[in-house]
C-alpha cells in the first residue's frame, strides 16, 4: 500500500498520532530500529533494543553492524545539510549511552577501536569546545580518543604520541596566536622526528595558513579540521591507508599567492581626513574603579546577538529545521533562559571604571588612575600605511596640556555557568553542553555590550545611540570598544595592566599564565570616546 514505516517515523510530531508512530517503530526489524535509535537521537527504549538484539548478535556485531551504521548515515545527513550540529550530538549520545549498555556483555578483546588520536588544545589557549566536538564525534565513531585538554604543552603532547602511539594527533586553538604555537609544535615534531598525520583546527585557522605555513614545517600529513565532521573523514582515511596514496609531501602543493585581508580595512578615514579633537572631553561620574554585581538577566536580552548565537555557536545551517526532529532555536533558548533562572546559574558581574589618558606618541598611551595615584603605559601598533591609524592616536596628546579620558571594562557570566557547562560534557549531555556553551559566550558579548551602553549614558555620549537594539549591536553609537587580542590592540598581555586598573579577582575573575581570562565567559575592554574610533586592522 506504499505505508512507509520509516517516512511515518520521520513525521514524528507533525501529523501522525502517537499511536501510529507506536505502530510503526513496533514494525522496523531490530537492526532498523538500532540504526534509528542513533539518527533520531532516541534513548527510550534504547536498552530494550539492545537486549532484543543481544539475543542474535555480539556486542561488536551490534556497534560495528548497525550502530556504527547509524553514526554514519547521521554523518552523510550532516554533510549534505539535512542535520543540523546539535542533532549530530543527539546521535553521539545515544551512540556513548549503546556502548556502555553493551559493555558488560564485551569480552576484554572486544574493545578494539577503529584508531586511536590524541587531542590538545595548544598551549597558552583556554578554549576547548571545538576540540571537544571532534572528541565526541570520534569516540562515538568507534575510535579511541585521549583528550589531553587545555593549554597543553609540546612535551605534554610529545610524551602523549610516546605513550599511547597514535594514529594521528589534532591540535585546536582560538587564538591568533594559537596558530603560530601550532606551527612551532610541528617544528619541534620535526626535530624529534615525529611525522604521525597532524590535524590542526580552531577558528583562527583557515585552509590557506595550513596550506602555506604548517605544511611546510612538518615531514608528516597536516590537514585542515576545519570542523569535528571533517576530522571524522580525515580519520577514515588515515586508518584506512588512503593518506598514504593521495599525495606524499606538503612541500610539493601549488603555492597559492597570499592575499591580505583587503575586507577588514574597509571604514578607515582615507589620510587627508584627519582625527579631530573638536569633540567636549566627557565628565566621568568618578576616577578609578567599580563593582558591579546582581545584574538581572532581563537587562542583557535586548544585547543578545541571536544571529550569531545560532548560526555561528549553534552552527545552524540554512532553513533551520532538521530532518528527524522539528527544532525552534527560539523555543530553545527561552527554554535555556529560564533553566539558567531556575537553576541560579546566571551571576552576571562587572568591573569598570574611569581614567585619565594622553597619548604619549602615536603608539604609546598613558593611562593615569588619580583615585588611587597609579599609573599604566600601553603600546598599540600602527596601521603599516594610510591613514596609520592606533588606538593612541584617538586620544589628546600629552602636550595638549589636558586630560582625556578612557575607560575599561571586564564583564563575566559567573563560575556557575562555567562549572555547569563543564558537567554536561562530563556526563555525556552533548547536545546541551553545545547550546549552553554557544548561550554563556553570547550572554557574555551582550553583557559588555549592555554595560559598554551604561558606560556611554555615565559619560553622556550616549545621544548618538541607535534606538533599535539590533542597531546597537552593529555599532551605532559614539566611540568603540576593543579586546586584547585583536588587530587593533593584539597584545594579551595587556590583560595584566587591565587587571592592575581593574582589580577584578572580587568579581572572581582570574587570568592564567598566558593572559587568558577564567572563566571563558569572561571578556575585558578599552572603551573609546572618540567620535572618529572605528575598527581596523594594522
Amino acid at each position: 500500500s506504499g505505508y512507509d514505516p520509516l517516512q511515518t517515523l520521520m513525521q514524528v510530531g507533525q501529523d501522525v498520532k502517537e499511536e501510529e508512530t507506536e505502530n510503526a517503530w513496533q514494525s522496523l526489524s531490530i537492526e532498523e530500529k538500532l540504526k534509528q535509535h542513533i539518527i533520531m537521537g532516541k534513548k527510550e527504549g534504547l536498552e530494550k533494543s539492545l537486549k532484543e538484539a543481544l539475543k542474535t548478535y555480539t556486542p561488536l556485531e551490534i556497534i560495528n553492524g548497525f550502530l556504527l551504521d547509524g553514526m554514519k548515515v547521521v554523518g552523510d545527513l550532516f554533510g549534505e545539510g539535512k542535520m543540523q550540529l546539535p542533532f549530530v550530538l543527539k546521535s553521539a549520545e545515544v551512540m556513548k549511552q549503546a556502548v556502555a549498555l553493551l559493555e558488560p556483555h564485551m569480552e576484554k578483546h572486544d574493545t578494539r577501536k577503529k584508531g586511536r588520536i590524541v587531542l590538545a588544545t595548544v598551549k597558552g589557549d583556554v578554549h576547548d569546545i571545538g576540540k571537544n566536538l571532534v572528541d565526541i564525534i570520534l569516540s562515538n565513531n568507534g575510535y579511541e580518543v585521549i583528550n589531553l585538554g587545555i593549554k597543553q604543552s609540546v612535551e605534554n603532547i610529545m610524551d602523549a604520541i610516546r605513550k599511547y602511539k597514535p594514529d594521528c594527533v589534532g591540535m585546536s586553538g582560538l587564538l591568533v596566536k594559537s596558530t603560530l604555537v601550532m606551527k612551532e609544535n610541528l617544528q619541534i615534531f620535526d626535530e624529534q622526528g615525529i611525522d604521525l598525520p597532524v590535524i590542526c583546527g580552531g577558528a583562527a585557522l583557515n585552509r590557506k595558513f595550513v596550506e602555506q605555513e604548517l605544511k611546510t614545517s612538518y615531514r608528516g600529513h597536516v590537514f585542515y579540521g576545519r570542523d569535528a565532521m571533517t576530522g571524522l573523514s580525515i580519520m577514515e582515511k588515515i586508518t584506512s591507508g588512503k593518506i598514504q596514496k593521495e599525495n606524499q609531501k606538503g612541500s610539493n602543493l601549488p603555492k597559492i599567492q597570499v592575499q591580505r585581508n583587503e575586507s577588514l580595512l574597509v571604514k578607515t578615514e582615507s589620510a587627508e581626513e584627519k582625527l579631530r579633537f573638536d569633540h567636549a572631553i566627557p565628565e566621568p561620574p568618578f576616577w578609578g574603579r567599580r563593582k558591579v554585581t546582581g545584574i538581572p538577566l532581563e537587562a542583557l536580552l535586548p544585547y543578545l546577538n541571536k544571529r550569531v548565537l545560532f548560526k555561528g555557536r549553534w552552527q545552524l545551517k540554512g532553513r533551520i529545521e532538521s530532518t528527524t526532529t522539528e527544532f525552534d532555536p527560539e523555543k530553545t533558548l527561552q527554554d535555556l533562559l529560564k533553566e539558567g533562572i531556575r537553576k541560579e546559574l546566571y551571576d552576571f558581574k562587572v568591573v569598570y571604571g574611569y581614567f585619565k589618558a594622553n597619548a604619549l606618541d602615536e603608539k604609546r598611551l598613558r593611562v593615569f588612575d588619580p583615585s588611587l595615584n597609579r599609573e599604566e603605559i600601553f603600546t598599540f601598533p600602527v596601521q603599516t600605511k594610510s591613514p596609520y591609524l592606533s588606538l593612541a592616536k584617538y586620544f589628546l596628546p600629552e602636550d595638549s596640556g589636558k586630560s582625556d579620558v578612557v575607560a575599561f571594562h571586564l564583564v563575566t557570566v559567573g563560575r556557575k555557568l562555567s562549572d555547569f557547562i563543564q558537567r554536561l560534557f562530563n556526563e555525556d549531555e552533548y547536545f546541551r553542553y553545545l547550546l549552553w556553551h554557544g548561550l554563556s559566550v553570547e550572554l557574555a558579548e551582550a553583557l559588555a555590550e549592555y554595560w559598554h551602553k551604561q558606560i556611554r549614558i555615565e559619560l553622556n555620549i550616549h545621544e548618538e545611540d541607535s534606538e533599535d537594539p539590533n542597531l546597537i549591536l552593529k555599532g551605532v553609537y559614539r566611540g568603540r570598544r576593543y579586546s586584547f587580542g585583536y588587530p587593533a590592540c593584539p597584545e594579551l598581555e595587556d590583560q595584566k595592566k587591565i587587571f592592575n586598573l581593574l582589580q577584578p579577582a572580587d568579581i572572581g575573575v582570574s587570568l592564567t599564565e598566558e593572559y587568558q581570562l577564567v572563566p571563558e565567559q569572561s571578556t575585558s575592554a578599552i572603551i573609546v570616546h572618540h567620535p572618529q574610533a572605528r575598527y581596523f586592522a594594522v
